[in-house]
C-alpha cells in the first residue's frame, strides 16, 4: 500500500476513546439522527450538525461502520444489506480488519460499529474487538443476539467491547418469529439482554417498526425497560434495498405513524433520565428528508465484508461510482480523495430546488440512493422532500399501499428468497 497522505488541518484527532456511542443504527445498522432524544417529532427530527465537509476539505469521520460479514441466520423482510451480498470466501481476513482499525485510529475516527449481516457469525470477533480497544476506538456491537452465548459475550467484554446494540422484531414472541422467519428468537434475545446487564455493558435496543408490529410499540418500550436498556431506537422502516420489495407489506397508515409519535413523546417525558429515545420517522410521512449520513462523505464511512469503502452502506446501488478497497488503498486517502466520497460531498453537485434551498446544509437534499431508486437520477431531490416534484405522488403511494391488506413477506436470505425456518437452538450449536 502507499504511504498515508498528509492530513488536512480540517481533520480532528482523538487521543482517547469516546465515552459513549453517539451513533447506533437505523434498520439495525445505519446511524440514527443524533440528539433527537430532546427534539419534538411533529414533522421530522431535524438535528443540528457540524459544518458540512466540502470536496476540498473533509473533516475526519466520527464513525466507521464495519460490515464484517453478510451472513445472517435471520431473514428479515426489511433487510438493509445490499441486493448483491458478499459471499464468505471474499470477506476480509482477521489481519486485514485489524489493519483497518489501526488506520481508522490514525484517521481520527472515534467509534466503530461492528455490523453485518450478523457480526457474531465471525469466529474472530474477539480478536477484532481486542484490537479496537488497543488502538483506542469505542466499539459498538450491532447484533441480533441469537448466535451469542454468555461465555462469548463475556470474552468480548473482557477484550474491550464497549456497547451492545440488540435488535428486536417485536415484543410478541410469535410475531417476532414470523417477521424474522426464525423460531425462538425473542426468548434468546431476552437472555442476551440479561447477560449484557450482568456484564455491566451499556445496551441499546433497536426496534424496526412497520405495520405488522406497530400496534405493539408500548410493549416494545416495556421490553426495552425490562432488558435494562439505556437507549431505545424506534426506527420506522426505510424503504430501499430489500425493504422496497416489501413496502406494501410493511407500510403503516398515516394514522398509525402519528400514533407512534404520541406514544414516543409521552414515553420520552415519562422515562426521562431512565430511557433515551431515538426516533426515525418513515420518509413517506415526513415533510423534509433526513440528513442522510449527516451529509455524504461528512461523518461516516462504511466498509463492506470484502473491503470496499463506501460513503453509505447502500451506495453500491448507484451506477457509475468507483469504490476503492482497503486492500489496495489506505483509508485516509480514500476518505480525502476517493472519487465515491467526492461525488456528493458538500453542495456543489446540487441541482434546484436544493441548490438555493435554506436547508441544503441541513438535510443535504436527502438520500442519494433513494433519489436514484425512485427518480433514476441520484442528483435529484429526494422525493421525501415536499419541494420535490414527485413528493405528492410519493405520499399517494404510501396512502394507497397502507390502506390495502398486507401481502405476504418476501423473505431475505443470502442463498435465495425462500424462507427456511432457523432456530436459536440449532444456530447456537
Amino acid at each position: 500500500m502507499s504511504s498515508p497522505p498528509t492530513l488536512s488541518r480540517c481533520f480532528r484527532t482523538s487521543p482517547t476513546r469516546a465515552s459513549s456511542p453517539q451513533l447506533s443504527s437505523r434498520d439495525s445498522k445505519l446511524p440514527p439522527q443524533r440528539g433527537g432524544e430532546n427534539k419534538p417529532m411533529n414533522e421530522h427530527v431535524t438535528v443540528a450538525t457540524p459544518s458540512p465537509a466540502t470536496a476540498s476539505c473533509a473533516r475526519a469521520p466520527m464513525g466507521l461502520l464495519m460490515e464484517l460479514t453478510h451472513r445472517c441466520p435471520l431473514q428479515c423482510p426489511y433487510c438493509s444489506n445490499p441486493l448483491e451480498m458478499d459471499k464468505p470466501n471474499i470477506e476480509l481476513s482477521t489481519a486485514e480488519w485489524q489493519d483497518v482499525l489501526r488506520q481508522a485510529a490514525e484517521l481520527g475516527i472515534l467509534q466503530i460499529h461492528l455490523s453485518g449481516g450478523e457480526p457474531t457469525a465471525r469466529k474472530d470477533l474477539e480478536e477484532i474487538v481486542k484490537t479496537a480497544a488497543e488502538v483506542g476506538l469505542y466499539s459498538n456491537l450491532i447484533t441480533a443476539g441469537v448466535l451469542l452465548t454468555r461465555e462469548r459475550l463475556q470474552k468480548l467484554a473482557e477484550n474491550g467491547l464497549d456497547h451492545v446494540q440488540l435488535s428486536i422484531q417485536d415484543a410478541d414472541a410469535e410475531n417476532a418469529d414470523r417477521i424474522a422467519a426464525y423460531k425462538g428468537g425473542l426468548v434468546k434475545k431476552r437472555e442476551v439482554g440479561r447477560w449484557v446487564k450482568e456484564l455491566g455493558l451499556p445496551l441499546t435496543v433497536n426496534a424496526p417498526l412497520h405495520r405488522q408490529n406497530i400496534e405493539n410499540l408500548p410493549k416494545i418500550i416495556d421490553l426495552a425497560l425490562e432488558l435494562g436498556a439505556g437507549r431505545l431506537e424506534v426506527a420506522h422502516i426505510q424503504y430501499y434495498a430489500w425493504a422496497l420489495k416489501n413496502r406494501a407489506a410493511l407500510m403503516p397508515t398515516r394514522a398509525q405513524f402519528m400514533k407512534t409519535v404520541e406514544i414516543v413523546e409521552e414515553a420520552r417525558e415519562r422515562l426521562k433520565g431512565i430511557l433515551v429515545f431515538d426516533f426515525v420517522v418513515p420518509d413517506y410521512y415526513a415533510k423534509y428528508p433526513k440528513p442522510c449520513m449527516g451529509g455524504w462523505g461528512s461523518g461516516i464511512m462504511n466498509i463492506t465484508p470484502s473491503g470496499k469503502v463506501l460513503p453509505c452502506h447502500a451506495a453500491e446501488s448507484l451506477p457509475g461510482l468507483e469504490f476503492d478497497n482497503v486492500k489496495t488503498r489506505r483509508l485516509a486517502d480514500i476518505w480525502l480523495n476517493g472519487p465515491a466520497f467526492q461525488k456528493f460531498r458538500g453542495t456543489d453537485w446540487m441541482k434546484e430546488p436544493c441548490r438555493s434551498c435554506d436547508r441544503r446544509e441541513v438535510d443535504f437534499g436527502g438520500c442519494r440512493c433513494q433519489a436514484f431508486a425512485l427518480t433514476g437520477d441520484a442528483t435529484n431531490t429526494d422525493p421525501a422532500c415536499s419541494l420535490s416534484s414527485l413528493h405528492a405522488e410519493w405520499v399517494k403511494v404510501a396512502d394507497i399501499e397502507s390502506a390495502k391488506p398486507a401481502p405476504e413477506f418476501v423473505y431475505r436470505r443470502i442463498g435465495g428468497d425462500k424462507p427456511k425456518r432457523e432456530t436459536a437452538e440449532t444456530d447456537a450449536g
